[in-house]
Protein backbone atom coordinates (compact mmCIF):
# COMPACT_ATOMS: atom_id res chain seq x y z
CA UNK A 1 0.00 0.00 0.00
CA UNK A 2 1.64 2.88 -1.06
CA UNK A 3 0.94 5.11 1.97
CA UNK A 4 3.61 3.81 3.95
CA UNK A 5 5.61 1.88 1.74
CA UNK A 6 7.38 3.52 1.54
CA UNK A 7 0.55 13.05 -3.02
CA UNK A 8 -1.02 25.59 -8.52
CA UNK A 9 0.47 27.56 -6.78
CA UNK A 10 -2.38 27.62 -4.07
CA UNK A 11 -2.43 24.87 -1.15
CA UNK A 12 -4.52 22.00 -2.90
CA UNK A 13 -7.63 21.11 -1.31
CA UNK A 14 -7.65 17.89 0.62
CA UNK A 15 -9.56 14.52 -1.06
CA UNK A 16 -10.66 11.83 1.00
CA UNK A 17 -9.77 8.46 0.10
CA UNK A 18 -10.39 5.21 2.31
CA UNK A 19 -7.94 2.70 3.04
CA UNK A 20 -7.80 -0.61 4.85
CA UNK A 21 -7.47 0.26 8.98
CA UNK A 22 -4.89 -2.53 10.41
CA UNK A 23 -6.37 -5.60 11.71
CA UNK A 24 -4.97 -5.38 15.03
CA UNK A 25 -6.65 -2.48 15.70
CA UNK A 26 -10.79 -2.30 16.51
CA UNK A 27 -10.66 1.59 13.59
CA UNK A 28 -12.95 2.77 11.16
CA UNK A 29 -11.11 2.84 7.84
CA UNK A 30 -8.56 5.43 7.64
CA UNK A 31 -8.85 8.62 5.36
CA UNK A 32 -6.23 10.52 3.61
CA UNK A 33 -6.79 14.42 4.53
CA UNK A 34 -3.13 16.02 4.70
CA UNK A 35 -2.83 18.90 6.92
CA UNK A 36 -2.60 22.05 4.60
CA UNK A 37 -1.61 24.83 7.07
CA UNK A 38 0.75 25.13 6.99
CA UNK A 39 1.55 24.00 3.48
CA UNK A 40 5.37 23.12 3.80
CA UNK A 41 7.71 24.73 6.24
CA UNK A 42 10.91 25.30 5.02
CA UNK A 43 13.93 24.94 7.09
CA UNK A 44 16.48 25.97 4.50
CA UNK A 45 17.33 26.41 0.83
CA UNK A 46 19.92 27.07 -1.50
CA UNK A 47 20.73 26.40 -5.09
CA UNK A 48 21.61 22.98 -4.02
CA UNK A 49 19.39 22.39 -1.25
CA UNK A 50 16.23 22.11 0.53
CA UNK A 51 15.59 21.42 3.83
CA UNK A 52 11.46 21.02 5.09
CA UNK A 53 9.82 20.07 7.91
CA UNK A 54 6.79 17.51 6.87
CA UNK A 55 3.90 17.51 8.72
CA UNK A 56 2.33 14.30 9.95
CA UNK A 57 -0.36 13.07 8.43
CA UNK A 58 1.67 14.13 4.80
CA UNK A 59 2.78 11.53 2.05
CA UNK A 60 6.62 11.87 0.66
CA UNK A 61 5.60 11.03 -2.68
CA UNK A 62 2.69 10.32 -4.59
CA UNK A 63 0.80 7.22 -4.39
CA UNK A 64 -1.81 5.57 -6.53
CA UNK A 65 -4.19 8.16 -8.21
CA UNK A 66 -4.94 11.70 -8.03
CA UNK A 67 -6.63 11.30 -4.54
CA UNK A 68 -2.92 10.38 -3.16
CA UNK A 69 -1.60 13.11 -5.05
CA UNK A 70 -1.04 15.79 -2.16
CA UNK A 71 2.48 14.83 -0.79
CA UNK A 72 5.96 16.31 0.17
CA UNK A 73 7.19 16.03 -3.61
CA UNK A 74 4.53 17.84 -5.36
CA UNK A 75 4.54 20.44 -2.83
CA UNK A 76 8.23 21.10 -2.71
CA UNK A 77 7.63 21.43 -7.20
CA UNK A 78 4.96 23.84 -6.21
CA UNK A 79 7.43 25.95 -4.30
CA UNK A 80 10.45 25.10 -5.58
CA UNK A 81 10.37 24.32 -9.39
CA UNK A 82 12.65 21.33 -9.92
CA UNK A 83 12.52 20.01 -6.26
CA UNK A 84 13.59 16.23 -5.71
CA UNK A 85 12.72 13.88 -3.36
CA UNK A 86 16.05 11.54 -1.86
CA UNK A 87 14.71 10.16 0.81
CA UNK A 88 11.22 9.44 2.81
CA UNK A 89 9.23 9.66 5.87
CA UNK A 90 6.35 7.80 6.60
CA UNK A 91 3.68 9.40 6.00
CA UNK A 92 2.44 9.41 10.20
CA UNK A 93 6.22 10.71 11.24
CA UNK A 94 6.34 14.27 11.02
CA UNK A 95 10.11 16.24 10.94
CA UNK A 96 12.81 17.30 8.60
CA UNK A 97 13.43 15.62 5.40
CA UNK A 98 16.01 17.00 3.05
CA UNK A 99 15.69 17.55 -1.16
CA UNK A 100 17.71 18.14 -3.93
CA UNK A 101 17.50 21.27 -6.30
CA UNK A 102 19.27 19.53 -9.37
CA UNK A 103 20.33 16.22 -10.37
CA UNK A 104 23.80 16.42 -9.32
CA UNK A 105 22.79 17.20 -6.02
CA UNK A 106 20.22 14.43 -5.80
CA UNK A 107 22.70 12.27 -6.77
CA UNK A 108 25.32 13.17 -4.14
CA UNK A 109 22.68 13.27 -1.36
CA UNK A 110 21.24 9.88 -2.70
CA UNK A 111 25.11 8.54 -2.42
CA UNK A 112 25.44 9.39 1.16
CA UNK A 113 22.47 7.94 2.41
CA UNK A 114 22.97 4.84 1.05
CA UNK A 115 26.71 5.25 2.40
CA UNK A 116 25.09 5.61 5.53
CA UNK A 117 27.25 9.27 5.83
CA UNK A 118 23.93 10.95 6.99
CA UNK A 119 23.39 11.43 10.64
CA UNK A 120 19.53 11.02 11.92
CA UNK A 121 17.86 11.61 15.37
CA UNK A 122 14.55 10.98 15.94
CA UNK A 123 12.73 11.69 18.87
CA UNK A 124 9.47 9.00 19.71
CA UNK A 125 7.42 8.06 22.76
CA UNK A 126 6.98 4.72 23.69
CA UNK A 127 4.85 2.31 26.01
CA UNK A 128 5.68 1.36 29.43
CA UNK A 129 9.01 2.72 30.92
CA UNK A 130 12.45 1.33 29.61
CA UNK A 131 14.44 0.30 32.20
CA UNK A 132 17.74 0.50 30.58
CA UNK A 133 19.34 4.31 29.72
CA UNK A 134 20.44 3.21 26.64
CA UNK A 135 21.11 0.43 24.02
CA UNK A 136 21.09 -0.82 20.45
CA UNK A 137 19.33 -2.91 18.12
CA UNK A 138 20.54 -5.18 15.26
CA UNK A 139 17.29 -6.97 14.19
CA UNK A 140 17.23 -7.73 9.98
CA UNK A 141 13.85 -6.54 8.43
CA UNK A 142 11.46 -7.66 5.49
CA UNK A 143 8.38 -7.29 3.81
CA UNK A 144 5.49 -8.99 5.84
CA UNK A 145 4.23 -9.40 1.92
CA UNK A 146 0.49 -11.14 2.63
CA UNK A 147 0.28 -8.08 5.22
CA UNK A 148 1.73 -5.20 3.45
CA UNK A 149 3.11 -2.11 3.88
CA UNK A 150 3.57 -4.56 7.57
CA UNK A 151 7.13 -4.88 7.84
CA UNK A 152 8.76 -7.72 10.05
CA UNK A 153 12.41 -9.08 11.77
CA UNK A 154 13.98 -12.30 10.02
CA UNK A 155 17.58 -13.10 10.89
CA UNK A 156 17.16 -15.45 7.62
CA UNK A 157 16.39 -13.34 4.84
CA UNK A 158 15.84 -9.84 6.24
CA UNK A 159 18.19 -6.88 5.18
CA UNK A 160 20.36 -5.76 8.34
CA UNK A 161 19.00 -2.91 10.09
CA UNK A 162 20.21 -1.05 12.93
CA UNK A 163 18.83 1.04 15.83
CA UNK A 164 20.62 3.05 18.43
CA UNK A 165 18.59 4.79 21.36
CA UNK A 166 18.63 6.68 24.12
CA UNK A 167 16.42 7.57 27.12
CA UNK A 168 15.49 11.38 27.28
CA UNK A 169 12.41 10.98 30.13
CA UNK A 170 10.33 8.93 31.72
CA UNK A 171 6.61 9.53 32.08
CA UNK A 172 4.09 7.54 34.52
CA UNK A 173 3.23 5.16 31.38
CA UNK A 174 5.81 6.00 28.81
CA UNK A 175 9.06 6.97 27.42
CA UNK A 176 10.64 9.65 25.31
CA UNK A 177 14.12 8.18 23.32
CA UNK A 178 16.10 9.38 21.56
CA UNK A 179 16.54 7.22 17.98
CA UNK A 180 19.90 6.86 15.64
CA UNK A 181 19.05 4.83 13.01
CA UNK A 182 22.16 3.74 10.93
CA UNK A 183 20.56 2.00 8.22
CA UNK A 184 16.53 3.06 6.67
CA UNK A 185 14.44 0.38 6.31
CA UNK A 186 11.16 0.98 5.95
CA UNK A 187 9.15 1.37 9.37
CA UNK A 188 12.59 0.27 10.73
CA UNK A 189 12.55 2.74 14.10
CA UNK A 190 8.69 1.49 14.44
CA UNK A 191 9.28 -2.19 14.10
CA UNK A 192 12.35 -1.85 16.53
CA UNK A 193 10.88 -0.06 19.61
CA UNK A 194 8.03 -2.96 19.24
CA UNK A 195 10.50 -5.30 19.23
CA UNK A 196 11.73 -4.33 22.27
CA UNK A 197 8.17 -4.18 24.06
CA UNK A 198 7.50 -0.77 23.63
CA UNK A 199 5.75 0.25 20.96
CA UNK A 200 5.83 3.95 19.56
CA UNK A 201 2.26 5.43 20.78
CA UNK A 202 -0.25 6.16 18.27
CA UNK A 203 1.16 3.36 15.58
CA UNK A 204 -2.08 2.00 13.71
CA UNK A 205 0.27 -0.89 12.55
CA UNK A 206 3.01 -2.18 15.28
CA UNK A 207 1.19 -0.47 18.52
CA UNK A 208 -1.42 -2.76 20.62
CA UNK A 209 -4.58 -1.14 21.19
CA UNK A 210 -3.54 0.75 24.47
CA UNK A 211 -0.51 2.59 22.89
CA UNK A 212 -2.44 3.06 19.51
CA UNK A 213 -5.21 4.98 21.51
CA UNK A 214 -2.77 6.32 23.58
CA UNK A 215 -1.61 9.62 21.25
CA UNK A 216 -3.86 11.21 18.25
CA UNK A 217 -0.91 10.93 16.14
CA UNK A 218 2.27 8.53 15.61
CA UNK A 219 4.72 9.66 18.35
CA UNK A 220 7.78 9.83 15.83
CA UNK A 221 9.35 12.84 14.38
CA UNK A 222 12.77 13.48 13.02
CA UNK A 223 14.45 15.69 14.77
CA UNK A 224 17.84 16.40 13.03
CA UNK A 225 19.89 15.76 9.84
CA UNK A 226 23.41 15.98 9.41
CA UNK A 227 25.19 15.84 5.88
CA UNK A 228 27.21 17.03 3.50
CA UNK A 229 27.00 19.76 1.01
CA UNK A 230 26.57 18.39 -2.55
CA UNK A 231 29.01 21.50 -3.46
CA UNK A 232 30.46 23.01 -0.98
CA UNK A 233 31.30 19.60 1.03
CA UNK A 234 30.70 21.66 3.95
CA UNK A 235 29.19 19.81 6.80
CA UNK A 236 25.49 21.19 7.72
CA UNK A 237 23.21 20.03 10.30
CA UNK A 238 19.52 20.84 10.77
CA UNK A 239 16.79 20.62 13.70
CA UNK A 240 13.31 20.47 13.62
CA UNK A 241 11.70 21.13 16.99
CA UNK A 242 9.55 17.67 18.00
CA UNK A 243 5.78 19.32 18.10
CA UNK A 244 4.98 16.60 20.89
Amino acid sequence: MPLSCDPDDAPPHPQNISLVAPSTISEPPITYTPPTSPYLPVLYFDDDLLIISKPSGLLSVPGRGPALADCVATRAENLFAGALIVHRLDMDTSGIMALARTRAAQRHLSRQFENRQIGKAYIARVLGKIEADAGEINAPLICDWPNRPRQVIDHQNGKSAETSWQVIHREANATRVRLMPTTGRSHQLRVHMASLGHCILGDNLYADAEAFAAADRLQLHAQSLTLTHPTTGDELSFEDVCPF
